[in-house]
């Protein structure tokens, strides 16, 4: 390995010694957000800003957003 300048493969989470600190409130919150992104995008008109106009655009998105809570 060391004759072609190759390195080895990094540890994974099993392996890994000492394990990175995270703050777990924060992480749950960023999840929600990225589900509620996800969701969001799921909406073709929003997922492509079909709507040039910023207002009209925030408006689909409230309407997307509206109907993602409800359901």
């Amino acid at each position: 390995m060391e004759r072609h300048r190759a390195c080895g493969i990094k540890r994974g989470a099993w392996a890994r010694k000492k394990p990175i600190k995270y703050d777990k409130r924060r992480y749950k919150h960023r999840n929600r957000i990225e589900i509620m992104f996800g969701r969001l995008k799921d909406w073709r008109r929003v997922a492509t800003r079909f709507d040039r106009c910023p207002e009209v655009f925030f408006s689909a998105i409230a309407l997307a957003a509206t109907v993602v809570f409800w359901l």
